[in-house]
């Protein structure tokens, strides 16, 4: 039995929610499409049943104590599971979903063209996905696993390896007319497009060629998508795993420098927590990506 008292209604933690959020019952109450007394029972109640003080009242300002900012990171965090929780059941009411984050170009690129195949063999799960760069805790978002690139090292999560990543400098033909690259040398004047996750890949990249670089400027982003077009316009010579590079190439948008296909900072991998290890969609899931980067 889980005591009363620690256990506050929906009504009463969306209402201090909202109070935190706007640091108004009026506001609060436009926001919840309530009346402001009622916003200000609730809260006040919620009060009464904690036994804690969580707004201090100032004129027609309520500002939240230290308690409250603390009480409110985890209430939203339970909210929002309560929300994703509602949302997969909705989506496919027999159960069977799957929570899946994934890194942006990763699912885009690689992933979304695949997934056909998995949804058609197993037609009674619902896959629901969510980009996510930073990492997260598996006990404040409701997801049953993840997809990112680095080290097998998740707190707290197993680990399913996917593959090395194995990346290429390319540039675009205008560029090559303009910069002749025949050695991994010329590539010190060029501007060199940076990921913000891979800060070492250029240095690595410079190394498997024997060359000791020197640190040239370029444009600093957060996705690999952005820094494709980047270079497709000219902009610099981008370090690129190959399974991004590729359709460009093909496409003859992206011309490959020197040996493609050096070995990278790290890996992909699939992890999911302890909790989750039998989930039935998540091991197919397992043993379905298992299957691909087999094939």
């Amino acid at each position: 039995m889980r005591p009363r008292r620690f256990l506050p209604s929906i009504s009463q933690l969306l209402a201090f929610e909202a109070v935190l959020r706007s640091r108004s019952t009026t506001a609060a109450a436009r926001d919840l499409n309530l009346t402001q007394s009622t916003v200000s029972r609730l809260v006040q109640t919620l009060e009464e049943q904690l036994g804690c003080t969580l707004f201090i009242r100032q004129r027609k300002r309520l500002i939240p104590t230290e308690a409250a900012l603390s009480y409110g990171a985890d209430i939203t965090r339970g909210l929002n599971l309560i929300q994703q929780a509602s949302t997969a059941l909705l989506v496919n009411p027999a159960g069977g979903a799957l929570s899946l984050a994934t890194l942006p170009t990763f699912g885009t690129r690689w992933l979304a063209p695949r997934v056909g195949g998995f949804l058609e063999t197993h037609p009674g799960i619902a896959l629901n996905f969510a980009t996510r760069v930073p990492r997260f805790d598996f006990e404040s978002e409701a997801f049953d696993a993840v997809i990112f690139f680095g080290a097998p090292d998740w707190p707290g999560a197993r680990h399913q390896k996917l593959f090395d990543e194995q990346v290429t400098a390319c540039a675009s033909p205008a560029f090559l007319e303009r910069h002749p690259i025949r050695r991994a040398a010329d590539l010190d004047r060029l501007p060199l497009l940076q990921l913000e996750t891979r800060l070492t890949a250029w240095d690595q990249w410079f190394a498997a060629h024997g060359h000791r670089a020197t640190r040239a400027g370029g444009m600093m982003m957060d996705q690999f998508s952005m820094m494709i077009q980047a270079a497709i316009q000219g902009l610099g010579v981008a370090l690129l795993p190959d399974y991004l590079a590729r359709t460009e190439v093909e496409e003859g948008r992206l011309c490959p420098i020197l040996t493609p296909g050096v070995p990278g900072t790290g890996a992909y991998w699939l992890a999911w927590p302890e909790a989750k290890d039998r989930h039935g969609p998540l091991v197919a899931f397992r043993d379905w990506i298992a299957g691909q980067i087999a094939g």
